[in-house]
């Protein structure tokens, strides 16, 4: 018989009622360090004060009005957004699968409008850019894709950060190259600076647009307020969820103007996308997230965690292999099932996820202290020992 909640997911048997901060509280009491944050969601940590004054003082005032008027709180949104990155516009969405949408959108429409079509699209093996038919064509993984076609055309993967091949791929016929700089369900598999670099060269040389899929790694998790910052180079489209809402359904899509320009009004729309109360949590967000100060701490404390998981590493050889991301957007190279890791973690009271090349991700709300990144290490370590047992037996 099939369950009341639709079984597309693997639940672990954990429950929890209440969150403070770094912490997620059981209905018994139990306490887990969290480490996986809603996978890169609870950027500022669980119950921020601060959000939770902004939600609950715009919850009295309006929830939601329609796209039809002008709304506030999403020109504040978009003005900070604007203000703060490379973009002169912004659409507001709900999620991070919406922000793909608009983006192909987006990038066909601009060479419709020019008079000169391109359609194709390249992106790179292992990449994820969410679950609708459209995002699963871009990702192009057969494990997402299988069962659910005919897809969306247009797309051709590359393999990840061979950038002889995709500078062999493009030319004036590609629509656009869309990538992550570093990728989080692929197993937090960072580009250099020198690759992206290269391929805004590529897309400057042939005209192809450049979008940026920033959901996971953007909003302050590698130390600078999106991770492509540090390669000194701008994308035309970026998309942007997760960590934009600290916790509220919202995702945005930024563009310059001229990536933007075949979006006119009919194009595109959205009923819950831009409302008051979502908006008003966003802007609270990037407010907090874009502060210089907040950002410096964001990176010190990733380096700190980073120096702590490698000798985590060297003290369990049998268990990791690696630490590979930046920021507090880290991941444990696994040499077992990193499944088994996230379970073992359980039992040690820390939250870690899971991702594809033989990766755990470590996403700690960035308002982690020094204080519990010594306590995680002390809980994993308490997992990495469980498991020794059983792998030094093989």
């Amino acid at each position: 018989m099939i369950p009341t909640v639709l079984p597309t997911y693997n639940r672990a048997p954990l429950s929890f009622v209440k969150g403070e901060g770094s912490w997620l509280i059981e209905k018994d009491g139990t306490r887990y360090l969290d480490l996986g944050s809603g996978i890169a969601v609870n950027a500022l940590g669980h119950a921020n004060p601060a959000l939770v004054a902004t939600l609950t003082e715009q919850a009295g005032r309006l929830w939601h009005v329609s796209n039809v008027y002008e709304i506030p709180e999403q020109q504040r949104l978009a003005d900070r957004l604007t203000d703060a990155t490379f973009a002169d516009t912004v659409f507001v969405t709900n999620s991070g699968t919406e922000t793909a949408e608009l983006a192909i959108k987006m990038a066909r429409k601009y060479w419709y409008e020019k008079g000169t079509p391109r359609a194709e699209i390249l992106t790179f093996e292992g990449a994820f850019h969410g679950r609708s038919t459209g995002a699963i064509a871009a990702a192009g993984s057969e494990k997402m894709v299988k069962g659910f076609g005919p897809l969306m055309p247009g797309f051709r993967q590359l393999p990840w950060a061979d950038i002889g091949a995709l500078e062999a791929a493009i030319s004036e016929d590609t629509c656009a190259v869309m990538v992550e700089p570093i990728q989080g369900e692929g197993g937090i598999r960072p580009l250099s600076d020198a690759d992206l670099k290269r391929i805004r060269a590529a897309c400057d040389r042939t005209g192809a647009l450049l979008i940026l899929d920033e959901v996971q790694c953007g909003m302050g998790r590698t130390g600078r307020l999106f991770a492509h910052e540090w390669a000194g180079i701008a994308p035309d489209i970026m998309m942007v969820a997760k960590g934009i809402g600290g916790g509220f359904p919202l995702g945005a899509v930024l563009a310059s103007e001229k990536a933007a320009s075949g979006m006119v009004a009919g194009t595109h729309g959205s009923t819950y996308g831009g409302n008051p109360l979502a908006c008003a949590v966003g802007a609270k967000v990037v407010e907090i997230i874009a502060d210089p100060a907040f950002l410096a701490e964001v990176a010190r404390k990733g380096a700190l965690f980073r120096q702590k998981l490698e000798g985590l590493v060297a003290t369990h050889p049998a268990i990791f292999e690696a630490v590979r991301g930046q920021g507090l957007m880290l991941g444990l190279k696994c040499k077992v099932a990193p499944a088994d890791m996230v379970k073992a973690g359980y039992a040690a009271h820390v939250l870690t996820v899971a991702a594809a090349d033989d990766t755990l991700r470590i996403l700690p709300p960035l308002t982690i202290t020094d204080d519990e990144i010594e306590e995680a290490l002390r809980r994993l370590d308490a997992a990495a020992v469980a498991l020794e047992p059983a792998s030094l037996s093989v």
